[in-house]
């Protein structure tokens, strides 16, 4: 079986390895993967977003799978272009991408089925939106309506952040067309948990929930990063509060995207802030988290493909899906100044490979047969053991035995739910 993966980075080396694990499994492409991901993988040098080349390509090469994880050909339509081309896929088709392409269709669909979210204003208008901040309580969140690569949301202070990040998103454009509307909406507060799920649209499979860690610097200090690593299972998400989930947002948002004519099917992501008044919803993506998806998918036990399969085929409900009830621990390396201004190059060694302990490539390219860094993010080191703090201590370890010249990491991944784990 010939499997095609669209997207090149730590998520998708952490897909590429789970789904190289089905015998049936003959060859996997990646398009355009990156130089770690070549061990795994067969890289073609075809843009994630170059929806027409991906099509031909599958076509010529007779794909029998293909799986789309990137956000952005999620939301021009790749999965629509493969299917109608006859390749099965999984991954949402692009009118249930907007669940994330939108952040103002999905405020909306939760204000109109009642799922639990933050309140909000939607803005179209820089003017209005700069006049409401005037009055708005302090702090506030602002959100650029389209995609923006994670970097799209600004928590304010002070009216003056929140003022400069509406002017910088709609005025300066800083995210392109994705900034024509805004979303301002209430600060919530309380522990993030993050929960993958799989569904075909009719049947919802929550995967392990994670923790990720956003800031780049330790102590959650510095700008906003696409994840500086990941946890899990996530402390603060507890069996009660998992049940509540799955009653009152899980399934509602299932139910309405289908009463909405957009069924969804893949991975739905859902970002949840467990307030006092109870878990509430601050974010979907329409696809496998990054870096969470490298801590959840080690996790999991049943068959990667058998998963994805019942789900582009409508029988996610019929199969057992299970994960281990171990914990595991991302810790990211990046190039020196990431997020905003730093230097790619760099060589970088990897450690041999040993049991319950993985590496997955984000940012590398390969240079005369050696791997160099590529990017910001460019490695994501993870341990699987028997406890958290085990975890963590191995994935640090692991880490250390990693030659990368410009990289740093934070130290303190895993710190917050150590600490609530030992507070009970």
């Amino acid at each position: 079986m010939k499997i095609l993966v669209v997207g090149g980075g730590g998520r998708e080396h952490a897909i590429i390895k789970a789904l190289k694990k089905n015998q049936r499994v003959t060859q996997i492409y990646a398009l355009p993967g990156n130089g770690g991901i070549a061990a795994d993988a067969k890289c073609v040098d075809i843009k994630a977003t170059d929806i027409p080349a991906i099509v031909r390509f599958a076509i010529s090469e007779r794909i029998d799978y293909a799986v789309v994880a990137p956000d952005d050909p999620l939301a021009l339509g790749a999965v629509d272009a493969l299917e109608d081309a006859g390749v099965p896929c999984f991954g949402p088709r692009k009118s249930a991408a907007m669940i994330e392409s939108s952040k103002v269709f999905a405020k909306e669909l939760m204000r109109k089925y009642n799922i639990p979210t933050a309140q909000y204003r939607v803005f179209h208008d820089m003017d209005e939106a700069l006049a409401y901040i005037e009055t708005a309580p302090m702090p506030t969140v602002v959100k650029a309506d389209g995609l923006a690569l994670g970097k799209g949301v600004t928590v304010a202070e002070t009216r003056q952040q929140a003022a400069d990040a509406v002017r910088a998103i709609m005025g300066d454009r800083i995210f392109g067309d994705s900034g024509a509307s805004i979303v301002i909406e209430e600060y919530l507060e309380g522990p993030e948990v993050s929960v993958l799920s799989f569904t075909d649209g009719n049947t919802i499979v929550p995967m392990v929930s994670s923790m990720d860690h956003k800031r780049a610097q330790d102590g959650d200090k510095g700008p906003n990063t696409g994840g500086m690593g990941t946890i899990a299972p996530n402390p603060y998400y507890t069996q009660e509060i998992a049940d509540e989930c799955m009653e009152k947002i899980f399934l509602p948002t299932i139910q309405a995207m289908r009463e909405e004519g957009s069924p969804f099917k893949g991975c739905l992501y859902f970002g949840l802030m467990i307030t006092k008044d109870g878990p509430k919803v601050i974010e979907y993506n329409c696809r496998f988290g990054d870096p969470e998806t490298q801590v959840v998918l080690p996790l999991l036990k049943t068959d990667l493909l058998q998963v994805m399969w019942a789900v582009t085929d409508g029988r996610l409900g019929d199969i057992q899906v299970e994960f281990d009830n171990r914990s595991a621990c991302c810790v990211v390396l990046a190039s020196k100044g990431y997020p905003v201004k730093y230097e790619s190059g760099y060589e970088i060694t990897l450690p041999q490979e040993e049991l319950d302990r993985e590496i997955y490539v984000a940012g590398a390219e390969l240079r005369d047969g050696k791997l160099v860094s590529h990017g910001g993010r460019v490695l994501g080191v993870v341990a699987v053991a028997d406890t958290l703090r085990k975890a963590v201590d191995g994935a640090y370890e692991y880490a250390g035995k990693v030659k990368f010249e410009n990289g740093f990491c934070r130290r303190d991944i895993g710190k917050r739910a150590l600490e609530a784990i030992e507070e009970d």
